[in-house]
């Protein structure tokens, strides 16, 4: 079969970026587990070999389970994986969660990095992480986060989308190529409702009961005492059908009102919340 106009578009896209790496003395890059992180941590494994570490922040607002499978991705992909506690609950611009939330997040882990630089990899090695060019039409204070302290995006540069990143893991084999988005579990909390690590909790507690009842692609948006459940569309009609199952699970992890949205899942749904008149 002849190469479509897309494939060779795609393939222009890799070489941009392996280019864009090979100039590099070697990569630390930041690894969340999710699938634009991955693509881009195997890209760096590819062309830098073991000139590439992997660095994942661990925080109250990362799920335990997304921790446990980036170390098992990063060991799939062969790279020597850095654990970094960060403590960005310890800023206050962070808890407050205005709109940019995300910046103060990001720059804990940069500034995180680079206290503990010598340990991790050798100064000239910049720091990576999994930009891509559909991200830049969006609300991402931690791009600001990024520019200050330098912190390159080759995907983005090299004109990836998540299209891409999805097509290179596939071709890759990892087995997150079609893993749904996750932000972390701060950004399920309306921007100027305060953050703390029982929030935090309790969203994750929710979020793994909808997980096990094996709904896949959902956000439990917490609104003080009432969840409301953001479920893919063509997830919804399942979601109606157990309401009242969906109800105990949730209230039990101490929610009082449990509401499911009727428009579903979109992603950064709560950022209409800064354009409002």
């Amino acid at each position: 079969m002849l190469p479509t106009a897309a494939d060779s578009a795609h393939a222009a896209k890799c070489q941009r970026l392996h280019a864009a790496l090979q100039a590099l003395p070697g990569a630390v890059v930041a690894f969340s587990g999710g699938v634009d992180s991955t693509a881009l941590l195997h890209a760096c494994r590819a062309v830098l070999g073991d000139r590439t570490v992997a660095v994942t922040a661990d925080s109250p607002s990362l799920p335990r389970a997304e921790l446990a499978e980036a170390r098992q991705l990063a060991a799939q992909i062969g790279v020597r994986h850095v654990v970094l506690p960060t403590h960005e609950l310890e800023r206050p611009e962070y808890r407050a969660n205005a709109g940019d939330r995300c910046y103060h997040c990001k720059r804990e882990l940069f500034l995180t990095v680079a206290a503990q630089r010598t340990a991790i990899a050798p100064a000239e090695w910049p720091v990576l992480y999994g930009l891509i060019h559909d991200d830049l039409a969006d609300h991402r204070p931690g791009q600001r986060a990024a520019a200050e302290h330098g912190v390159l995006g080759p995907l983005a540069d090299a004109g990836f989308t998540k299209a891409d990143v999805r097509r290179y893991c596939r071709t890759a084999g990892l087995p997150n190529a079609d893993k749904p988005s996750l932000a972390c579990l701060a950004s399920r909390v309306p921007f100027g409702t305060p953050v703390d690590a029982a929030v935090l909790a309790r969203i994750e507690a929710a979020e793994a009961r909808l997980q096990a009842l094996g709904f896949r692609q959902f956000r439990v948006r917490h609104h003080g005492d009432v969840a409301r459940l953001e479920i893919a569309p063509d997830e919804l009609e399942r979601a109606f059908a157990l309401r009242e199952q969906l109800g105990r699970e949730l209230r039990s992890t101490g929610y009082v009102f449990v509401a499911l949205d009727v428009f579903g899942y979109r992603s950064g749904s709560l950022n209409e919340l800064l354009h409002r008149p």
